[in-house]
């Protein structure tokens, strides 16, 4: 781990020094936007891998990018002492490696993933998937300017909206999370809009074989409108999940779910907030869906306070399944959420719950910052259990009687060494509650995590 952290900061401040301009790399990396070099003559050996002309048409260019992330964990009372009352430690490794064609209307966009797991007992798909094409796909461009664009993008794709809720890029695993998709968006000053059908990947431990996944669809559309009076931003999104077989602590079988939602909300600024409502129906087997969920977010910072602290409050009320017995499953299912969604070891998942999550988050310096989380969660319904953020059933809540699940408490400590380079130590503790002692051996759990990524 110690040559790894050396190898990473060495290649940090290597790549920062050959950077005439600052870069900005986007979460999904196909939208990095490297055009700001067609004027520069003078390029280093970065910029010229960064930027690579392919003829004298400033529309026909190509980029090389990539990244590596290592991630070290130690964690002790694994599910909580069910699976292991040890201390554990594993490092996780994510490389990944892209190119940018493109050539007038058309673009080419192609990703390799390789994602290790050292030390782990059992790694799953999401941890080690030892190399495939993640992202392969092409764009074709019918409406392209300053103003607006209309874009027909067809292949294996990244997807991510909102604040990735229901549909991410799994950045917190090891493997990122892709689709087979086609998609078709279109984009102007105010406003955006997608249509999209897809089949979601599903890895495969080995070398490039995550085939083609028939046992899931995923579709839907999501329009986003910003410079809205009083409110800001306002997002509308339908999305549509078939999948062969479903599991659920009262419901077992092919699920077909529709889900319509609506998202208000400002991220620039001293208040910051967000506030999403959803409700999601259709069947699974011979049972009627009918699951929603309301969260709410809101922060302020405190910008001429030493350390700029921004203090927030997020709640969130999510169904869970009501009576094991009758013809309803009111359980909520998340879709593709995010997979860090309450701390990097994801315990749970966006399910059957209700939290309260107070935090608070400074500034130390322009290198450092510094953040602690603090969570609580209960079961919304007692007749119901908890789940993985994957929807996978971690405890059912079949003759069950305790609603409190328990807390968690996090911190993190930021370190941006550079616009190439960054480290985060986190650290977590969850407080097993009434309903984790219940049903298993309820043990408190702890883990700490140092993170490297290094991004070209």
């Amino acid at each position: 781990m110690k040559t790894l952290i050396r190898l990473l900061l060495l290649l940090g401040f290597l790549y920062s020094a050959n950077a005439q301009q600052n870069p900005v790399f986007q979460k999904l990396r196909y939208d990095d936007d490297v055009t700001y070099l067609r004027a520069d003559s003078a390029k280093n050996w970065y910029e010229k891998i960064k930027y690579i002309p392919l003829g004298k048409n400033e529309k026909y260019y190509a980029n090389i990018g990539g990244e590596i992330k290592e991630q070290y964990t130690y964690t002790v009372n694994d599910k909580w002492g069910d699976e292991s009352d040890e201390g554990d430690g594993y490092l996780l490794s994510r490389f990944l490696l892209h190119t940018d064609i493109h050539l007038g209307a058309f673009r080419t966009f192609i990703e390799l993933q390789s994602s290790l797991a050292n030390s782990k007992n059992d790694p799953s798909p999401v941890d080690e998937n030892e190399l495939d094409f993640h992202q392969v796909f092409l764009d074709i461009d019918f409406i392209r300017n300053k103003n607006q664009q209309l874009t027909l993008r067809t292949g294996r794709q990244e997807m991510a909206y909102g604040i990735q809720r229901l549909v991410a890029v799994r950045e917190g695993p090891n493997s990122r999370l892709a689709f087979d998709a086609v998609k078709l968006f279109y984009k102007n000053n105010n406003w955006q809009t997608d249509a999209f059908y897809t089949h979601p990947i599903a890895n495969k431990p080995g070398t490039f074989n995550d085939s083609f996944n028939e046992n899931a669809k995923f579709w839907g559309s999501y329009t986003v409108i910003h410079k809205v009076p009083f409110i800001q931003n306002i997002d509308f999104y339908y999305l549509g999940l078939w999948k062969k077989r479903a599991v659920f602590d009262n419901a077992v079988g092919e699920e077909n779910r529709q889900s319509i939602g609506t998202r208000i909300w400002k991220n620039k600024g001293n208040w910051k907030y967000d506030f999403e409502s959803l409700y999601q129906f259709g069947t699974i087997n011979q049972k009627s869906i009918a699951a929603w969920t309301l969260s709410s977010f809101a922060c302020y910072t405190f910008s001429e306070v030493k350390f700029s602290p921004e203090i927030g409050l997020k709640t969130e009320i999510i169904s869970g399944d009501k009576h094991s017995d009758d013809n309803h499953l009111e359980t909520f299912n998340p879709l593709y959420p995010r997979g860090a969604y309450f701390g990097l070891v994801a315990l749970i998942g966006p399910s059957n719950l209700i939290d309260i999550h107070p935090s608070i988050s400074l500034e130390l310096s322009k290198k450092f910052s510094l953040a602690f989380d603090y969570d609580i969660f209960w079961r919304a319904s007692i007749n119901d259990g908890i789940y993985a953020p994957n929807m996978q059933l971690l405890y059912s809540g079949k003759d069950t009687t305790e609603r409190f699940i328990g807390s968690q408490l996090i911190s993190n400590l930021d370190y941006t060494a550079n616009d190439f380079l960054a480290f985060t130590l986190e650290a977590g503790w969850f407080d097993a509650g009434a309903f984790l002692k219940e049903v298993g051996t309820g043990k408190d759990y702890f883990y700490t995590a140092l993170t490297a990524q290094f991004k070209f």
